[in-house]
């Protein structure tokens, strides 16, 4: 029976140079073998889900290799795909209690394994793991390595090779840092010092050693004067003796304290005293960092190090994409999801209207008389053609790659689909709103708004709030009711009395903005009770079967034939009978190209449909003068 693993790969190679001049020599991480640590995306360790599942790790004469298996968690799983698929080819691990002889890692523990898009050197071949240290002794770090991923099948991991993970007691790990430390300690020479392994350098070694201090000095932006003298340079770094003339040590910083302490005497004169009788700059020493308070503060013209410096540094509330800030978007779902899908574009329809013609009447017949035909009526045609709508932008594949936080391509593309999604709601339900100039104008002649409609298909009725407030308070204004209640009022009777034309199909629904709906709900009568307790309740007096806002809605204006402005206050509709057409090929598509020579990744959202209300008077604008 065959253990069954997602894939395997591996975790470190023996012998190979990195770029830094150190190699992990052949068993440093032996103790390792049989271990199981957690898997995780990109050495994320602040958020649990970023736990993918864990890795069998074997010590091999190569290297260690990995044997890796998913969670069956939403993250495990689109880790899963993304390995299958080929996108993520890369593992490093995080190791620390290392140790080193010279150039040579020769010990340490590895504590997890991690998927990650690449390895953190550039330069480093598909072999090639990197490994990161400052210049000073190192105890943990992260090691790459560029050796592809291998995925697993059934038949490929066989139980008499792989043995079942084993789970180490806390003792045992215990037991293994212990020998770990010992071997390390006798492969450093035993007992010796550093001093002593220092000492026993011949002057050639020790000269080598002075340039390559130098040189990472220069490398980490510190000033090295070249032109010196050559013991300036060949100073021995583990000489506790030495000190610099421009630097006070805990020594002089506690005789100055004491000076301080001593009557008639303050902090600054005895840093100047102390300076005068020992040779120092006062001023230098507290531009260097040391003043009355004990540190510098930020301020102009400082230039040592502040008291900035010992703050932690910042961290992500909530790790991650960053958030978007958007308007809102829940009725472009609705919309979007209740406007009937056509596969054709070029949509037409067809009506008659018979409803006041005369001539069309039935007629009795009086025997001996002739009979008369029945008068003519006019068909009402339109036609509606398709338009290209899209969305295109590029991102730069340098900032792809360095942004390992988050999913940088689909960050963008989730914003693309949102917009292009708002603008075909926007123009459904309201129009484009730019200038008929415009060359990105969405055109009313291929996605007709339902607001903006012809007379025919969607009814325009103005709000009276002055016949209203008339109507319910008489002569005593301002008496009974207050404002909102009357414009409540207002709304739902000119609604009502609109729907009596009404010949869509089905419940309407009513789409208006938040302040709108808040106006109404907020209305109160004589005693100040509240007219109505939700909003459901007042879908119910309104005769719609629901209540949508949006806040895009607010403040858009429209000028009508005669030029008069109306203020848009809701839309009643149901979107059932607004024809939303695509033919095979024009629905949403994402395309995608990379450019070579500006080393762009391009991403095009595009959609070619048309729209159009197809029924006579299947829509209601509730609108109010603007004076």
């Amino acid at each position: 029976m065959a253990a069954k693993y997602d894939f395997s790969g591996w975790a470190t190679k023996n012998d190979l140079l990195c770029s830094d001049g150190r190699t992990i020599r052949r068993d440093a991480f032996k103790d390792c073998d049989g271990m199981v640590v957690p898997l995780v995306w990109s050495h994320i360790h602040t958020d649990p889900d970023n736990v993918l599942g864990h890795a069998l790790l074997k010590n091999e004469p190569e290297g260690v290799r990995t044997y890796c298996t998913f969670n069956d968690t939403p993250r495990g799983r689109t880790a899963k795909a993304l390995v299958e698929h080929g996108d993520i080819t890369n593992l490093s691990i995080y190791a620390n209690k290392l140790k080193q002889k010279g150039g040579d890692v020769l010990h340490g523990v590895i504590r997890e394994v991690s998927l990650v898009l690449s390895g953190a050197n550039p330069g480093a071949l598909i072999d090639y793991p990197s490994l990161e240290h400052s210049d000073d002794e190192e105890t943990e770090a992260f090691i790459y390595t560029d050796e592809g991923i291998f995925i697993a099948h059934s038949e490929d991991f066989d139980e008499e090779e792989l043995d079942e993970p084993e789970e180490l007691s806390h003792e045992d790990k215990e037991e293994k840092d212990e020998n770990m430390a010992d071997e390390a300690k006798n492969t450093n020479g035993g007992d010796k010092t550093v001093q002593e392994v220092f000492d026993s350098m011949t002057e050639e070694q020790k000269n080598v050693c002075y340039f390559m201090i130098g040189q990472a000095l220069e490398d980490a932006g510190v000033d090295v004067d070249d032109e010196g003298e050559d013991e300036d340079m060949k100073h021995n770094v583990f000489d506790n003796d030495y000190e610099r003339d421009d630097v006070l040590t805990h020594a002089d910083q506690a005789e100055i304290l004491s000076m301080a302490k001593q009557p008639g005497m303050t902090f600054q004169s005895a840093l100047n005293t102390y300076a005068a009788n020992n040779g120092f700059d006062a001023d230098t020493l507290q531009h260097d960092g040391v003043s009355v308070s004990g540190f510098v503060q930020p301020g102009e013209g400082v230039t040592g190090y502040t008291v900035d410096a010992l703050f932690p540094e910042y961290k992500d509330v909530r790790p991650g994409a960053p958030e978007l800030i958007t308007n809102d978007q829940g009725w472009v779902g609705t919309v979007l999801g209740k406007v009937h899908k056509s596969p054709i574009s070029r949509i037409r329809t067809q009506q008659v209207d018979i409803r006041n013609i005369d001539a069309l009447r039935a007629r009795g017949y009086k025997k001996g008389n002739e009979k008369q035909l029945t008068g003519n009526f006019q068909l009402v045609r339109r036609t509606t053609d398709p338009q290209t709508v899209y969305v295109k932008s590029q991102l730069h594949r340098d900032d792809v790659v360095d942004i390992t936080d988050f999913d940088y391509v689909q960050y963008l593309y989730n914003i693309d689909r949102m917009n292009l999604n708002e603008e075909l709601a926007m123009a459904i339900m309201v129009g484009d709103r730019r200038s008929d100039e415009a060359e990105d104008k969405i055109f009313p002649e291929h996605i007709r708004p339902i607001w903006t409609d012809d007379e025919l298909f969607t009814m325009h009725h103005d709000l009276d709030v002055a016949a209203m407030k008339a109507t319910l308070q008489g002569t005593e204004t301002g008496s009974y009711f207050g404002d909102n209640f009357v414009y409540a009022e207002a709304l739902i009777e000119q609604l009502l009395y609109a729907r009596e034309k009404f010949k869509g199909t089905g419940t309407p629904d009513f789409y208006m903005t938040p302040h709108m709906l808040n106006v109404m709900l907020l209305a109160r009568d004589r005693t100040g009770h509240r007219i109505f307790s939700s909003k459901a309740e007042l879908a119910s007096a309104l005769n719609v079967g629901s209540i949508v806002t949006a806040e895009q809605f607010a403040g858009l204006e429209r000028t009508d034939d005669k030029n008069k402005k109306h203020k848009l206050l809701g839309l009643c509709v149901n979107l059932a009978d607004y024809s939303l057409g695509a033919t095979k090929g024009g629905e949403i598509t994402h395309f995608t190209d990379f450019d070579i020579d500006f080393n762009l990744m391009k991403s095009l959202l595009e959609t070619r449909c048309s729209g159009a209300l197809t029924r006579v008077y299947s829509a209601i604008a509730i609108e109010e003068p603007v004076a």
